[in-house]
């Protein structure tokens, strides 16, 4: 006999409800947005460069992504949980930020390179060094950045997701319809 032998039985599979706004949204945005990696990381090496351009690091360019975006997210599943009830648990709602987590991460990869291409246009002093500005810069931070891009893009979304799920959600068991009043659905 198997442990799982539904797909109620997995965890995060409880009815959840949100949690009353503005202050559990906005903290879990907030943790959310504090990914560890990036935290942990910065007292130990760092930023070289803090100005905005190219030689930005890279943490500090997705730690304000991500103050834009999983508040944004959080504000999104709200919205469509307003609307038509999912996602229901809490595992729908970690799925919801690692799928358009991946998305945006590919996304913001993508409009970053075509960027970075059109930068190395205005910068070079002829058409043969723009043409090999362009493919240096698309093969090195498009097809090598990309799938870094969205490795690192959905296990931020890991992240976030966990945490509105446990901070801006309580898990509530469904009411039970007890004098057969309630709408079937």
């Amino acid at each position: 006999m198997s442990r799982f032998e539904t797909y109620a039985d997995l965890p995060g599979q409880a009815t959840i409800h949100s949690r009353p706004a503005p202050l559990y949204p906005i903290l879990a945005s907030l943790a959310g947005a504090a990914w560890p990696p990036l935290l942990l990381t910065l007292p130990f090496w760092p930023p070289k460069a803090v100005g905005v351009g190219r030689d930005l690091d890279w943490r500090l360019l997705v730690l304000l992504i991500g103050l834009v975006v999983v508040p944004l997210a959080l504000w999104r599943i709200i919205e469509e949980r307003r609307r038509s009830g999912r996602p229901g648990s809490r595992l729908g709602v970690v799925w919801r930020f690692m799928l358009f987590g991946g998305l945006a991460a590919a996304a913001v990869q993508v409009v970053w390179v075509l960027g970075m291409t059109m930068f190395g246009w205005f910068e070079a002093g002829d058409v043969m060094q723009a043409l090999g500005a362009t493919e240096t810069t698309l093969l090195i931070f498009g097809v090598g950045g990309l799938p870094i891009a969205m490795v690192v893009g959905v296990s931020y979304a890991l992240w976030a997701g966990l945490c509105a799920a446990f901070i801006a959600f309580e898990a509530k068991p469904a009411v039970k319809d007890r004098l057969g009043l309630m709408p079937k659905v």
